[in-house]
């Protein structure tokens, strides 16, 4: 059981990140939360999730240990897989989740990108008791960061062209939110193009 990995960052997405760990490169897959976390920065620890198949051994890393253990609870929802998971933790910041479960928020959890209702409704109700343990509250956003209106304009102008194009709003806006963060000079031009290579 790898409980952390360690060293350098090789390679940088979105969605994967390869580390460097005493010559050898792990290809480790992380969510929007944990890729906003790494900018910047040579080297990283992330915290591990080994999903283990027999057609395939996936690793799954987070900047954080409760990210991970929200990714815990998260797959063990029927329905809800790995995959599934990441983008949620991807639309939302941990804490967020956190109060979006606690508040029986189904909406809320019906913008990710393949949650229904029912599918809403089973992570609410088994995990509204579970996620408290975790002491995450409140909500951290980067756009709160940067909240002059030029900026928050042209995310929603951003946001709302790539809701037409098919993508849902909630992990379109973060997609959006983490390129405004690395240059807030992009136009929403140039954001919609750069967030389509990231979806």
């Amino acid at each position: 059981m790898i409980e952390y990995l360690r060293g350098k960052i090789a390679e940088l997405e979105p969605a994967c990140v390869v580390l460097d760990v005493l010559g050898v490169g792990y290809s480790i897959n992380i969510s929007l939360n944990s890729y906003t976390a790494l900018q910047g920065r040579e080297e990283a620890k992330l915290y591990i999730y080994e999903s283990i198949r027999e057609d395939a051994w996936v690793l799954y890393g987070f900047a954080t240990k409760e990210e991970r253990a929200l990714f815990v609870l998260l797959t063990s929802v029927s329905g809800v897989g790995g995959g599934t998971a990441r983008m949620i933790l991807s639309a939302m910041t941990p804490q967020d989740l956190v109060t979006t479960i606690e508040a029986d928020d189904e909406r809320s959890l019906q913008t990710v990108k393949g949650i229904g209702k029912r599918t809403a409704q089973r992570i609410i109700v088994e995990l509204r008791d579970k996620v408290g343990a975790l002491h995450l509250t409140g909500s951290q956003k980067l756009r709160e960061s940067r909240p002059d209106e030029e900026y928050l304009q042209k995310e929603e102008e951003a946001v709302g062209a790539l809701t037409m194009l098919g993508f849902a709003p909630a992990p379109s806006r973060k997609i959006v939110d983490v390129l405004l963060h690395k240059d807030s000079t992009l136009s929403t031009e140039e954001l919609i193009k750069h967030a389509l290579k990231e979806m």
